[in-house]
């Protein structure tokens, strides 16, 4: 049986393999911080929030259906149309049908990686997964988009350079960038009244005052649960300035007022949805406007081989919080004036087959998927490329995920074709052979 947000490959030795430093999300942030603080000076001041559907959103269902393919093709929802006349979404995803003016969806991007690991790394790396050659051979996993670009700024304002809630997807890890650039990562559900952000909340002797001493002060920071993991210094070690950042960042108005999402008008916390999805959607839009360069909101449970269509059906559903968490995400970054400045992203690793199978599901398919894209400049209203009359490929404007790499990239100031050093010291470029998507730049 398949556990719910998990895809149908489970998991297993090959996913830790795949995440390589993905668990470094556990570092102290006295150590993280520590080690972001190389990073080089930032070329852009575009933010990123990725919002990565797990198991691989199926394409028909969302902003390609196909109303006039057979049945056993085009499900049974219906098309409605969207804020752009002659565009269509399906039914299940009406507020961003309304929002549709505010973001692009590109339809043609499409790979041959037809399985969730090797899918996962591509769309999160921008580089196929690695096949080892003979005996013995090394194989080097690439980084994250996120520990790439945390890697390119460094802190920022005190703040980590990279979120992930409530995980770390299997490829969204550092690889051989290593600890510095893991993701700093919020596993708590912000809907629930009792949130707090572990290493980001005072302990109640500094909250109250009682920590009058520095050696108090040190031994109450120790006690955070990740200021206190393994790889931190030695605790003999004086209070130093990454210490004191820590301290800062905890005692910071502007950084507890991002973490504290009870802040948020109720009006406002209703708009994106009172549930889990929701709110951490909420609290990326509060940490991108402080500095995070990049924020990741992991969902799983998108690998619909069975019950499709009852799924979608049900009250409160997962394709229901999408649409209204990320369309309120859109409208209120507009609304905000920040649109303009963060890239908004939601994929994940592939698209789902053409025919609905005999579990009322659909299967894996990677040779057409559709990506919404929003913000840093990006045109409203746009469909980019498109697929066959029945969705089987991607046959117009056909991008890879190398392309999209390179564009999210270059929208994130972030040369593709940059040189990076693997653990043995080897050359490897960021992007190879990527291409920008063009309708992304006009």
């Amino acid at each position: 049986m398949i556990l719910p947000n998990r895809n149908c490959e489970g998991k297993s030795r090959r996913d830790f393999i795949q995440t390589g430093l993905g668990a470094l999300g556990g570092l102290g942030l006295t150590r993280m911080l520590q080690l972001q603080a190389g990073g080089a000076t930032p070329t852009s001041k575009v933010r990123c929030i990725m919002i990565w559907l797990d198991g691989g959103p199926t394409h028909y269902e969302t902003f390609d259906p196909k109303p006039e393919a057979p049945t056993e093709i085009r499900g049974e929802f219906k098309s409605i149309p969207t804020a752009v006349p002659g565009v269509h979404f399906c039914e299940k995803v009406p507020m961003l049908a309304k929002a549709f003016d505010k973001f692009t969806v590109v339809r043609s991007i499409a790979h041959r990686e037809n399985n969730h690991g090797a899918g996962n790394h591509y769309l999160m790396t921008g580089r196929p997964t690695p096949t080892p050659v003979g005996c013995g051979a090394f194989v080097t996993f690439h980084p994250s988009f996120g520990s790439v670009v945390s890697h390119h700024r460094g802190v920022v304002n005190g703040m980590p350079a990279y979120i992930s809630t409530p995980s770390v997807s299997r490829s969204g890890g550092p690889n051989f960038l290593g600890a510095a650039s893991a993701p700093f990562v919020i596993p708590d559900d912000p809907n629930r009244d009792d949130f707090r952000v572990r290493d980001v909340s005072l302990p109640i002797e500094i909250a109250e005052g009682r920590a009058k001493s520095r050696a108090q002060l040190r031994a109450s920071l120790d006690r955070l649960k990740r200021i206190a993991d393994k790889s931190a210094e030695d605790p003999a070690v004086a209070f130093d300035k990454h210490y004191a950042q820590s301290f800062d960042l905890i005692t910071s108005a502007e950084a507890q007022a991002a973490f504290d999402i009870s802040k948020e008008p109720e009006k406002t916390r209703e708009r994106y949805g009172r549930n889990d999805l929701g709110q951490r959607l909420l609290l990326a839009r509060r940490l991108t406007e402080v500095g995070v360069p990049f924020v990741t909101v992991y969902n799983g449970g998108w690998d619909d081989h069975r019950g499709l269509f009852e799924s979608f059906r049900k009250s409160d559903s997962k394709i229901e919080r999408i649409d209204r968490g990320v369309s309120a995400l859109i409208e209120d970054l507009h609304e905000r004036g920040s649109l303009e400045n963060t890239l908004v992203l939601m994929l994940g690793e592939f698209g789902r087959t053409p025919k609905v199978n005999k579990d009322a599901g659909r299967d894996h398919w990677s040779f057409a998927m559709s990506v919404l894209m929003a913000g840093a400049g990006i045109p409203g209203g746009q469909i980019v490329g498109a697929t066959d009359v029945k969705g089987y490929y991607a046959n117009e404007n056909v991008y890879a995920p190398e392309d999209f790499a390179s564009s999210l990239y270059t929208k994130m100031g972030v040369d593709p074709e940059a040189i990076l050093l693997d653990n043995v010291g080897r050359p490897v470029q960021l992007v190879n052979n990527g291409r920008l998507i063009k309708e992304l730049f006009v």
